[in-house]
């Protein structure tokens, strides 16, 4: 794989826009130009540049001497989501099953190492960790991730899990032959399980959601907190509504693939 920059029509500007978007987070929600330039490995007057376009663009104001991103960063997300449909196709089978189980659940796909959200319902339940449509998760941790790792083949899997996941929660690494065999038990029986591994109290189910062509696109779960459902509560009474309800989003991929997208709003 090409290193940055040394693909043909690489363009430095836009990457580097990019990297004063993404240093902003939760930790981080406004910084001074000083604490971009240095966020972002850029030069002071390069990120000033670049900050002055952005906030003309509207994706950054200033309040003061610091700078912070603003709800127009949102449209970046959600044009992926959009672009496939995945919001609107999922929604009303997540509504169902909440309704159904009382516990929160979600949409995710695989980028590089981490799991990204693409579809949530939640109920306000109190939870470690604040998930919404764009947060990243490590793969290798969640219920969803190991879903999707467990769909690629050995290259694919060694190939995703060497790349450095850009979530902001740090997990332990995993023992290869432990995970691998995980990961092959979930491929075999059709689901995926975390028990407290993200974080203290978040126990998840995770189950295949499939596209047109068959292949595992991304993976449906149901997420409950450890000291309120057991493992086997989990397993017994929420895994056969999280099974039809990855079956379905699967079935309306499929037809979202024979129609113009259009045609479905």
């Amino acid at each position: 794989m090409a290193g940055r920059g040394e693909t043909a029509g690489f363009v430095e500007s836009l990457a580097r826009g990019l990297d004063i978007l993404t240093a902003f987070s939760d930790t981080r929600p406004s910084m001074s130009l000083s604490e971009i330039a240095d966020a972002a490995a850029l030069a002071r007057p390069t990120a000033h540049r670049l900050l002055l376009t952005l906030t003309e663009l509207g994706y950054v104001r200033q309040r003061g001497s610091v700078f912070e991103l603003t709800p127009r960063v949102l449209d970046l997300g959600y044009a992926f989501v959009s672009s496939q449909g995945l919001w609107q196709l999922a929604r009303p089978h997540l509504e169902e099953l909440v309704r159904a189980t009382g516990e929160s659940s979600s949409m995710a796909q695989l980028d590089g190492s981490d799991i990204v959200y693409t579809a949530r319902v939640a109920v306000p339940k109190i939870i470690a960790l604040r998930v919404e449509i764009g947060t990243r998760f490590p793969a290798t941790v969640t219920s969803q991730g190991k879903v999707l790792l467990a769909a690629l083949d050995g290259a694919g899997r060694d190939r995703v899990l060497a790349l450095p996941s850009a979530s902001e929660v740090v997990v332990a690494a995993r023992d290869r032959v432990e995970l691998d065999r995980e990961l092959n038990l979930t491929r075999d029986r059709g689901w995926a399980l975390a028990d407290e591994e993200l974080a203290p109290g978040v126990r998840s189910i995770a189950a295949p959601v499939r596209d047109g062509s068959g292949q595992v696109a991304a993976a449906v779960n149901v997420t409950v907190h450890a000291a309120e459902t057991s493992t086997d509560t989990l397993i017994d009474r929420h895994l056969p509504p999280l099974l039809a309800t990855a079956a379905a989003i699967s079935a309306d991929w499929v037809r979202l693939a024979e129609r113009p997208y259009r045609s479905l709003r």
